[in-house]
């Protein structure tokens, strides 16, 4: 059984690895940005769990159909998404140097929690069949850090493309005094949600472990 990842994450690639998975990656070119605002503009404002749902969906279902290296996908597609709240506002990626220290001040020795959608398809034979979907989360509280730590740590760049401007995984680990919930939530995949997706539609687990 084959697992295709519509995500570029390295984190969400990396997370199913060490799970036994080798996925096939596929870039989804989903426009972020675009499907929130249309998804706004119909139902209002979108709470967090609905928020990284709607573009789980969206990079899920923008592979649907497709092929691989001239082959059709014959099996699960995951899309995924992540998103950081604290302090009542709702974060994604910073991007820049100046937004990824601002937040860093704002959360130095707090906490907050971070949303992570699931959406999986089953399109085994070339077509989707069915899917099923959810979030999870998982609640993060960090370590306080001096402003120098914050500057070499952002002059990594590491924090620029990730969700909350920190990683559980890498550079960012020791500055994570605890999580509650599921740790991999945190590297914006989790793996018990995961396992029970791929159960709900019929697929054993094991079936899904390819590598050594």
């Amino acid at each position: 059984m084959r697992l295709y990842l519509a995500s570029t994450s390295p984190a969400r690639l990396q997370t199913l690895r060490a799970s036994g998975i080798e996925p096939v990656a596929v870039a989804p070119g989903v426009d972020e940005e675009a499907v929130v605002a249309a998804r706004e503009a119909a139902s209002g404002p979108l709470e967090p769990a609905d928020l990284v749902q709607v573009l789980a969906r969206a990079k899920a279902e923008a592979i649907v159909g497709t092929a691989v290296d001239g082959e059709p996908i014959d099996g699960l597609i995951l899309g995924g998404d992540s998103a950081f709240l604290t302090g009542g506002a709702l974060h994604g990626k910073p991007y820049r140097p100046d937004v990824a220290k601002a937040r860093w001040l704002a959360q130095n020795g707090g906490h907050g929690d971070l949303w992570s959608g699931h959406w999986l398809i089953d399109h085994r034979d070339g077509s989707a069949r069915a899917a099923v979907g959810r979030p999870d989360v998982a609640t993060v509280r960090f370590a306080a850090l001096d402003e120098s730590e914050i500057d070499a740590y952002i002059a990594t760049e590491e924090p620029l493309l990730v969700a909350g401007a920190f990683t559980i995984d890498s550079l960012g680990g020791p500055f994570i005094r605890r999580v509650e919930g599921d740790p991999s939530t945190v590297v914006g995949l989790s793996l018990s949600t995961l396992r029970d997706l791929v159960r709900e539609l019929g697929v054993e687990w094991p079936s899904l472990w390819n590598r050594r």
